[in-house]
């Protein structure tokens, strides 16, 4: 089972950083332009790698946006000779885990709710987002006092073990991909992000009613969400056939509406609004300590939004081990995906997702 989603035309907007134009004339506004598209490329990474806040503007300066957001020690402890080399030499791979601090269900823990893995080619014309299914059945390696882990467990569970670095171990182990840099995000932090955005729409796939308090009705089609509202449906796994693959791809619906709000709702013209937007952004992520958010963001210059894609790692679905609930990896599928990966070869990765 595999799942691939691109976005639509209208994210585009956020990473060719037009803003409205100028009065001051061409020669004035090109300036200006230049420094919007990086305003709007550092968005990007913010929201759709989830990697921090970084807006420039309305008194809010670049060289602010590294030293304002929390660092983590995300590689301490884990072994250099254990770790996959890296092949495709310029290509850079971003873990991003996301938690829910405020699940309602409150089964999760310290336990990752989201496992992306952002390839960003050499070329850093494009970027795909692969997740990786919490519940993936996968070897766990032992955590850096040994005394958790070195079993088979659901992915997820290494970040309980061993925290982040832990989870690097995992990830690199399960994917045979290195990866550079960690990002971390508290899902719940979402409901700040997307009230300083006015809210934003998603399309919902059926009518169902939420398991949470207070229970809301989500009918099919698109509907204007509030972050309370947002934040629910991305939660909602257990009406649906397909479990955690629902949950997924709520995220992902509920990520692209950000984008599409951010870059179509008058933003980056309101100073009040822009200002909600970054604090509530910076305080809701965290970066391994290495991380240059701005390095980052000048290096996708050429990124459009009709390039990024959202790819789910290949599975065969679910079943049981024991008394747990689990995915299973296509092992053969996966080998072949992330060959890719490791390889760069993105027209090979996008035909694997398909």
């Amino acid at each position: 089972m595999r799942h691939r989603q691109e976005y639509a035309e209208p994210a585009t907007q956020i990473l060719e950083g037009l803003p409205t134009p100028d009065p001051a004339g061409p020669e004035e506004s090109r300036p200006r332009r230049r420094r919007w598209r990086k305003v709007l490329l550092i968005s990007f990474i913010v929201v759709a790698l989830l990697g921090g806040a970084a807006l420039v503007g309305g008194g809010l300066y670049v060289r602010s946006i590294n030293s304002g957001i929390e660092r983590v020690d995300a590689f301490d402890g884990v072994p250099e000779e254990s770790r996959p080399q890296a092949v495709a030499t310029g290509a850079m791979n971003v873990m991003i885990l996301g938690s829910d601090s405020r699940d309602p269900e409150g089964t999760q823990g310290s336990r990752t709710d989201t496992i992306i893995l952002a390839h960003l080619p050499k070329d850093r014309s494009s970027a795909q987002l692969i997740s990786i299914p919490r519940d993936t059945w996968v070897s766990v390696p032992k955590s850096k006092d040994g005394s958790r882990g070195g079993r088979d467990a659901k992915i997820n569970a290494a970040y309980a073990w061993g925290g982040v670095p832990l989870m690097v171990q995992t990830v690199e182990k399960f994917t045979g991909v290195r990866v550079d840099h960690v990002a971390i995000i508290d899902f719940a932090g979402f409901k700040e992000i997307i009230d300083a955005l006015g809210g934003i729409e998603v399309d919902v796939e059926k009518n169902f009613t939420s398991i949470h308090p207070p229970y809301r009705n989500f009918k099919r089609g698109p509907q204007t969400m509030d972050g309370a509202a947002a934040l629910d449906y991305s939660r909602q796994r257990k009406q649906f056939a397909d479990g955690d693959f629902a949950r997924i791809r709520h995220q992902q619906q509920v990520i692209k509406a950000i984008l599409d709000k951010a870059a179509s709702g008058g933003l980056l013209t309101n100073p009040g609004k822009l200002n909600s937007f970054i604090q509530a952004t910076s305080s809701a992520v965290s970066v391994d300590k290495d991380m240059s958010l701005l390095d980052m963001a000048n290096q996708m210059r050429g990124v459009r939004g009709s390039n990024l894609t959202f790819i789910t790692s290949p599975t065969k679905g679910t079943g049981r081990v024991g008394s747990e609930s689990v995915v299973f990896a296509d092992s053969g599928g996966a080998k072949t995906f992330y060959d890719a990966v490791r390889r760069d070869a993105v027209p090979e990765i996008l035909s694997a997702a398909k």
